[in-house]
């Protein structure tokens, strides 16, 4: 009977804007409001599936929209990359979208959420136009940049207009500009091509550590750490990141364990959970948990990823699973905000 109260006071509070932060398990750095082609809940919808359990979460949607090209699938309409062999395209609006949904939100409500920027080019030198353009056309809204893509399995390939790439200029310019205005960055870059020319080597990782080293004074997320459906763990995968986070000129970088897919191959087996949880232990503040939901249709499908990391969080310390739940998140993005709101005071009050 107590417990039923005490859920019932939360939930009181959690309406209130009440609720502390201590009281939710978890928050989460990585979920997509909306799917391929921009449908899913409302940012008001999104806090009946968050509940009492995760308090804080991003908020944005996908960069790319799927195209449905009638010559192709005719009256089947894809709402997924893999429902369709035709092509992705930038869908700038997903950052008007997220940042009107945002908006519509109570201001308790709007402290649940961190809203993104991700609906520009990478290959474009002109994204950094965009992202400016919306802090200044929705100044106290955004905090971050991303998720947005550079090499990414069977996506990248699809999307109209070239192929990202960590060497282009543009995606340099797009962490400099993260830099300048405080924005914390999530870039989705798999460690991997499918096939690897180099064998074991994955064949980005030089490429990403120079980028990352380029860029010391960005706060970058990196999404899956570097995983994917394809690009699957090596057997020296969890040495690599080790070696990654060990690394002082990579001090900047933190690393999400977001997907479903990725937790399975964390918790496949004894081994791979012990390999893990003991890098996660020793590297505890440079972890962040995310869901990855695309669109979730409720509570249930939201919470799977971090239902499925159950074996994870019993591994972990104590001080470990408060990290990477919950304060590595509130420590990167409450230091982003801040920063972020002095960027753009500055800028409009020189309008």
């Amino acid at each position: 009977m107590r417990k039923t109260w005490v859920q019932f006071a939360m939930i009181v509070l959690l309406f209130a804007g009440g609720v502390p932060a201590g009281a939710f398990e978890v928050n989460d750095a990585h979920y997509h409001l909306t799917n391929y082609v921009q449908r899913g809940p409302t940012a008001k919808e999104m806090l009946d599936r968050m509940g009492t359990v995760v308090g804080r979460g991003v908020l944005f949607g996908l960069p790319v929209q799927q195209k449905w090209d009638y010559t192709v699938s005719g009256d089947q309409a894809p709402t997924y990359y893999l429902h369709s062999d035709a092509e992705l395209y930038y869908y700038s609006f997903t950052d008007a979208i997220i940042a009107e949904e945002f908006r519509r939100l109570t201001p308790a409500e709007q402290k649940r959420f961190d809203p993104m920027i991700t609906g520009f080019n990478p290959t474009d030198m002109y994204a950094v136009d965009h992202i400016r353009r919306c802090l200044l056309m929705y100044p106290g809204v955004f905090s971050g940049i991303g998720e947005f893509s550079i090499n990414k399995e069977f996506v990248s390939a699809k999307i109209a207009g070239g192929v990202a790439s960590l060497k282009n200029r543009a995606f340099d310019a797009i962490l400099n500009v993260a830099a300048e205005t405080g924005l914390v960055v999530l870039l989705h870059s798999d460690i991997s091509s499918i096939i690897s020319p180099l064998g074991d080597k994955p064949s980005y990782l030089d490429d990403l550590k120079q980028a990352f080293k380029a860029h010391r004074d960005t706060t970058i997320i990196w999404a899956h750490t570097g995983l994917g459906r394809a690009v699957k763990p090596t057997k020296d995968h969890v040495r690599i990141i080790r070696g990654l986070l060990e690394d002082p000129e990579l001090s900047h970088v933190m690393v999400d364990i977001s997907w479903d897919l990725v937790a399975q191959y964390v918790t496949q087996d004894e081994q791979s959970l012990r390999d893990w949880s003991v890098l996660i232990n020793d590297h505890a503040d440079r972890f962040l948990f995310g869901s990855d939901a695309v669109a979730p249709k409720d509570q249930n499908a939201y919470l799977k990823t971090y239902r499925d990391y159950e074996p994870l969080w019993k591994n972990l310390n104590k001080a470990a699973v408060e990290k990477v739940k919950r304060t590595n998140y509130e420590r990167a993005f409450d230091a982003s905000k801040k920063k972020v709101r002095e960027w753009e005071k500055k800028q409009l009050a020189g309008k």
